[in-house]
């Protein structure tokens, strides 16, 4: 399994930003291909976290380009910064 995580700072309304990814990004995250999870968390102070989990490499690189362009079109202005994006295969999990 993958996993790639997204952490986004200077969030200006975690309520909003959270309803728009429930709406408008799962059902395209879900589409692709080896698709397991996705969180999307409120770590407050103005920061969020995104972790999805896919079976393969070319699926977690997948929802990087999708979230992406999701946030390019629909969240800009409530994810003023630019993500860290770490992502890497699997090595232990309970």
């Amino acid at each position: 399994m993958y996993v790639a995580v997204r952490r986004y700072e200077g969030v200006t309304d975690s309520a909003e930003a959270g309803r728009l990814v429930n709406e408008g990004f799962l059902p395209l995250v879900r589409e692709v291909p080896g698709f397991v999870a996705y969180y999307w968390v409120d770590a407050g102070g103005g920061v969020m976290l995104s972790t999805s989990i896919f079976q393969d490499r070319a699926g977690a690189e997948e929802s990087i380009e999708r979230a992406a362009q999701f946030v390019r079109d629909n969240l800009a202005s409530l994810l003023p910064r630019p993500p860290q994006v770490t992502a890497g295969e699997v090595v232990a999990s309970a």
